[in-house]
């Protein structure tokens, strides 16, 4: 799967226990990610994967079942009616988390987030219980700290460099261990920005971030195992409205998603949808994986997974992932346009300067007269080039003009079959580029080759031109 293409398309929000679950149900080994969930020193959790099936479709679900029920999915609470919401000890509220000193904080961990139906039908599932279990005397990750787990107090809170040393001390492939570091570094970042803090001074309360730990973590696994040689994340459709929280009512996107958009540079798209169709996992995780925003042009699909959510909203509550192959189509490439507006230049400057970019491979390049701030005469420089030309290209015009700033614009662009043919002419050897477009074939005789011709046989350029390209016409 190294050279395919991995889609994530976020229709119906992302979350991280969605991501997962799509994952898995693209092929990742179940027996990679449960064997690394086992070798963290985590506990208070158990893993269920099942079967489900959302408008018809069936989709894997990937659950973390806490010891300590969080109540995410409590769909009455969520949406303002926080009397049907348990409240005693040992149970803490969605997006609840403490920041420094015991205060809690609203949405500072997004916990066991999806949004599938509750009451989807299973077809086959898979338990696991990686904490029940303690690791023996000579189990290779057993120490001090896994063992005190199993006496945390469930009130306690972890900060970034208790959930970084977690991750380390599990038995993770190094990009799986980066990558998850990663992730929760941009959900630590974006917390921070929301409540004023530093990110060491952001700590998750326990309940809160075992859940999201371990779906962080199982992410980084089964992307890891997949080994995709690109990742392409849709924009993230969300919902609008509000959701509640420790502290009571926050906006849809919830603060933490719109501070990792913000920050990461994601498409957020609002849906008609009420409620929390994106947590901060699920775009923590988008924006640490993505590696393009665009779908090759055209490209055959792998395999297919979809992930379910578990809260019960309007839309189909899955995420959908495929592994695909981009068709290799040389009729189609990308291309960079460089531009600047130049108006204390000399023209033998800008002479020299479109000689130097035609001759070190620009595609082409050319200045238009224009009009600049002032009513100053002055020149657009354009130059259209390949993408790995543009650091090449960008110095020789910063190094022979008097521009200070090139903007560079991204464009798609359609080739015609070409290749360049010699041609016994009545006048002459020619050169003639031949191009095709489904059945038709274009003959341009190339310039040098007519004004060769031409002075030879004392014909006008134009003249000639025309001559030789009906001749080929007929006789090619």
């Amino acid at each position: 799967m190294k050279n395919s293409i991995l889609y994530l398309e976020c229709n119906s929000g992302i979350s991280g226990d969605m991501t997962v679950a799509a994952l898995l149900d693209l092929g990742a080994s179940r027996k990679v990610l449960m064997d690394a969930l086992a070798s963290l020193p985590l506990t208070g959790y158990s893993i269920e994967i099942k079967d489900v099936f959302k408008s018809g479709i069936r989709a894997c679900d990937f659950n973390v079942i806490l010891e300590h029920d969080n109540h995410d999915h409590d769909m009455s609470y969520l949406h303002g009616q926080p009397d049907e919401m348990a409240t005693s000890e040992g149970h803490s509220h969605p997006h609840e988390a403490v920041i420094s000193e015991g205060h809690s904080h609203p949405h500072e961990m997004a916990t066991s987030e999806g949004h599938s139906h509750p009451h989807e039908t299973a077809t086959s599932e898979e338990h696991s219980h990686p904490h029940d279990l303690t690791p023996p005397e000579d189990h290779p990750h057993h120490h001090e700290h896994a063992s005190s787990e199993h006496h945390h107090h469930h009130h306690d809170a972890r900060n970034l460099d208790d959930i970084t040393r977690i991750i380390r001390a599990g038995n993770l492939t190094e990009g799986a261990r980066e990558l998850a570091i990663r992730i929760f570094r941009i959900l630590a970042e974006a917390e921070a920005s929301v409540h004023g803090k530093s990110v060491n001074e952001v700590h998750f309360h326990e309940v809160g971030a075992v859940d999201s730990i371990v779906d962080i973590v199982a992410a980084a696994v089964c992307i890891d195992n997949l080994a995709p040689s690109g990742i392409v994340v849709s924009p993230l459709t969300d919902g609008f409205g509000q959701i509640r929280c420790q502290h009571g009512l926050i906006p849809v996107p919830v603060p933490a998603v719109a501070a990792i958009a913000a920050s990461n540079a994601i498409t957020l798209k609002l849906s008609n949808v009420e409620g929390e169709l994106v947590t901060p996992t699920g775009a923590a995780i988008a924006a640490a994986v993505r590696s393009a925003t665009t779908l090759p042009n055209e490209f055959h699909i792998r395999k297919l997974g979809f992930g379910a959510g578990k809260r019960d909203y309007a839309t189909t509550g899955l995420l959908r992932a495929m592994l695909i192959d981009p068709v290799q189509n040389d009729n189609h490439d990308v291309v960079l346009t460089l531009e600047t507006n130049i108006d204390d230049c000399s023209g033998e400057a800008l002479s020299f300067t479109l000689q130097q970019l035609m001759e070190h491979g620009a595609l082409d390049a050319f200045c238009l007269p224009i009009y600049m701030k002032k009513n100053r005469p002055a020149y657009l420089l354009k130059v259209i080039c390949k993408p790995d030309q543009r650091e090449q290209l960008e110095s020789i015009i910063f190094r022979n003009t008097t521009t200070i700033g090139i903007r560079v614009q991204e464009m798609q662009r359609t080739k015609l079959e070409r290749k360049i043919i010699a041609v016994e002419t009545p006048w002459g050897m020619a050169d003639v580029k031949c191009c095709s477009h489904g059945t038709e074939t274009y003959y341009y005789p190339e310039n040098d080759s007519v004004a060769q011709l031409a002075l030879k046989n004392e014909i006008g350029f134009p003249e000639l031109y025309n001559m030789i390209q009906a001749y080929v016409r007929t006789h090619a």
